[in-house]
C-alpha cells in the first residue's frame, strides 16, 4: 500500500512538472540579427539590393541631386569636360551631363520595372492557363514559338516603328517581346505540376479547375517567376539603352542614358566621357538587377540553397 502511494506520489510530481511552463530556451533573434544572417548566408542578394538601392536612390532624389536642369540648352558652355563645376563635363549642347544622367536613371528604372511586371503578370496568366487546359494549348504555345522566333530586340524595333516614341510605347513594345519567354517558363511548371498526386485527387474529388490553378499551382510558380522577372528587368533596361540609342526608343527631349551615349558617339574618340559615364551607371545598375536574381534562384531553389 505505501509502494501503491509512493509511486501515485511520483506520478503526480512528474504531472506538475509536466504543467509547469517550459523556461525560453533559445533567445529571441531580432530583426536586425536576422537581417545580417540572411545578407550573410545570400551574399549575393545583400550586394545586388545594396546597388539597386543605391541607383533607387539617385532616381527618386534626382532632383534633389542634379546641379541644373537637364534640358537646358547653354551652347556657350558646350564640351566642357568633367571638373569641379560640371563634375561629368557638358555634352555639344552645353547640357550638364551630371544631372542627364541622375534623370536618366529614372527613366532606365522606369522602364526596367514596368516591362518585368507587365511581361510577368501577362505571362503568368497565359502560361497558367495554356499548361492546365490542354484543349488551347497548341493554339495558344504556336503564337508564343512564332514570338519567339523574332529577336527581342528586332520585334521592338518593329513594334516602335508602328508607333511614336515615348516611354509608355517602349514600355509596351518590350513588354510584348518579352511574354512569350515567361509565358512558357510558366507553362513548364504547370505541366510538371499537373501529374502530382495532390493536384490529380483534387480533379478526381471535382474542385472546379480556377481554384485548382489559385490554390495548387499558382503559389508554386512564383518563385521561378521572380527570379525570371529580375533577367526581364536588366534585359528590359538594355533593350531601351539600344532603342534610344539607334533614335527609335524615347524621344531626344528625354534625358535616358540610351540618348545621352547616342548624343555622345559622334565625340567618342574626342569626349569619351559623355558616353563613359552613362555607360558605366548602365551597367552598375544591369548588374545589381543580375546579380539580385542569381542570389535569389540561390536562395528560393531548395536544391541550390546554401545550408548552414
Amino acid at each position: 500500500m505505501s509502494a501503491f502511494i509512493a509511486d501515485r506520489g511520483a506520478i503526480n510530481a512528474q504531472t506538475v512538472r509536466a504543467a509547469e511552463p517550459m523556461p525560453d530556451i533559445l533567445p529571441a533573434v531580432s530583426p536586425r540579427r536576422g537581417l545580417i544572417g540572411f545578407c550573410r548566408r545570400n551574399p549575393t542578394i545583400a550586394v545586388g539590393g545594396a546597388l539597386l538601392i543605391i541607383m533607387l536612390c539617385i532616381a527618386v532624389f534626382a532632383p534633389l541631386l542634379w546641379t541644373r536642369d537637364p534640358t537646358a540648352l547653354a551652347p556657350a558652355l558646350r564640351t566642357r569636360e568633367p571638373g569641379a563645376r560640371w563634375w561629368f563635363g557638358t555634352d555639344m549642347l552645353g547640357r550638364d551631363v551630371y544631372s542627364r544622367v541622375l534623370y536618366g536613371a529614372r527613366v532606365s528604372l522606369l522602364v526596367g520595372f514596368s516591362v518585368a511586371l507587365l511581361a510577368s503578370a501577362a505571362g503568368l496568366f497565359i502560361g497558367l492557363i495554356s499548361g492546365f487546359i490542354r484543349g488551347i494549348d497548341a493554339v495558344v504555345m504556336r503564337v508564343m514559338d512564332g514570338m519567339m522566333s523574332i529577336p527581342p530586340i528586332l520585334l521592338a524595333i518593329a513594334l516602335m516603328a508602328l508607333t511614336r516614341g515615348s516611354v509608355q510605347n517602349v514600355i509596351i513594345a518590350i513588354t510584348i517581346a518579352e511574354i512569350p519567354r515567361v509565358s512558357r517558363l510558366v507553362r513548364g511548371v504547370v505541366l510538371s505540376l499537373r501529374e502530382q498526386p495532390y493536384v490529380e485527387a483534387a480533379i478526381a474529388s471535382g474542385t472546379r479547375t480556377p481554384r485548382i490553378i489559385i490554390r495548387h499551382i499558382l503559389p508554386n510558380t512564383l518563385a521561378p517567376l521572380t527570379v525570371q522577372a529580375t533577367y526581364i528587368c536588366a534585359a528590359a533596361m538594355i533593350t531601351e539603352a539600344i532603342l534610344s540609342f539607334i533614335g527609335a526608343g524615347t524621344p531626344p527631349t528625354i534625358p535616358s542614358w540610351g540618348n545621352i551615349m547616342a548624343e555622345g558617339r559622334a565625340l567618342w574618340q574626342v569626349k569619351p566621357y559623355i558616353v563613359f559615364f552613362p555607360a558605366i551607371f548602365l551597367s552598375v545598375t544591369v548588374l545589381a538587377v543580375n546579380l539580385l536574381g542569381d542570389g535569389l534562384r540561390d536562395a528560393l531553389d531548395p536544391r541550390m540553397a546554401k545550408r548552414l
